[in-house]
């Protein structure tokens, strides 16, 4: 492992545009998020996504006092659900391995893959208060030599060439150019390494955009990607498919909860109005480095 692998150099340039710079500033002043706080206060793995899977319809039947209680609790359970996935994906793993998760948000994913199979993970992140918040969560785990977060663009990450055995991104591809993006996880994972992807993304073949799609894109300051480009740019790098889940389905169900919490944000049926109509779609794909050297 190389001394730029453990230290950040204050002399890189992480944040590049403007854009970068008001993505940056959006996630830095959303500190007191109460959705994500709330939920992950439940087991210590906070997350920056959502969930797949049915819900228990029975938790909408108990007494008011604790229907909200019940309904985080559930959404907790399917968003950690969701990340399961991508460990899932990763199954072969072992201690000696190197993870990169990019966009790693509060470390949420990281720690959940640590937690799997004891693998050193390294996260990327533009977001200063994310960094702040998932160094101390290590902290306060004992895991600062083992999970570890780096301010650092995950579209030019400094890591060193073939230094990971696996690459996640965790409903974090939207910000980003996707050909820039994946060719810099095929420089970084070694020959045959695998990427995991859980996204959602613009189904073109039944339209090229939506309102609901402009919606979210206003609301998260995304820039959501065509379902093709995702298999166009993986093909363009190297990194070749070796399966594809289409969720959308199962992500109905998180959305739907979402609109019974008091939490609710106003973007639930939005999401739920596109996968329902196959407008937009919740994709997991898997990958494997087969770049040439």
């Amino acid at each position: 492992m190389t001394t730029q692998d453990i230290v950040d150099s204050p002399s890189r340039t992480v944040i590049r545009d403007a854009y970068e710079e008001r993505l940056a500033a959006y996630w830095n002043t959303k500190q007191n998020d109460p959705v994500n706080l709330l939920l992950g206060e439940i087991d210590g793995l906070y997350h920056h996504h959502y969930g797949v899977g049915d819900y228990d319809p029975a938790i909408l039947d108990g007494a008011p006092e604790q229907r909200e209680e019940n309904i985080v609790r559930e959404l907790h359970r399917l968003e950690n659900a969701q990340a399961e996935l991508i460990a899932q994906s990763l199954a072969g793993l072992g201690p000696q391995d190197r993870v990169l998760d990019a966009g790693s948000g509060r470390g949420g994913t990281s720690f959940l893959l640590h937690d799997r199979y004891g693998c050193r993970v390294d996260g990327a992140n533009i977001s200063e208060y994310h960094l702040e918040f998932s160094r101390r969560a290590a902290r306060q785990r004992g895991y600062q030599d083992k999970v570890r977060f780096h301010f650092r663009n995950m579209v030019d990450t400094g890591f060193a060439d073939a230094s990971f055995q696996g690459v996640v991104t965790n409903e974090t591809t939207m910000y980003v150019d996707l050909p820039e993006l994946f060719g810099e996880f095929a420089r970084v994972l070694e020959p045959g390494g695998r990427y995991v992807c859980i996204t959602w993304c613009r189904n073109d073949l039944v339209a090229d955009s939506s309102p609901e799609s402009e919606e979210i894109d206003r609301h998260y300051l995304s820039r959501m990607h065509r379902r093709s480009t995702y298999f166009s740019a993986l093909a363009e790098t190297g990194l070749v498919p070796v399966s594809v889940v289409d969720l959308t389905s199962e992500a109905i169900p998180y959305w739907e909860l979402r609109t019974h919490s008091s939490h609710r944000t106003g973007i639930e049926q939005p999401f739920i109005d596109a996968y329902r109509a196959n407008r937009m779609n919740f994709l997991l794909i898997v990958a494997e480095n087969m770049s040439p050297r």
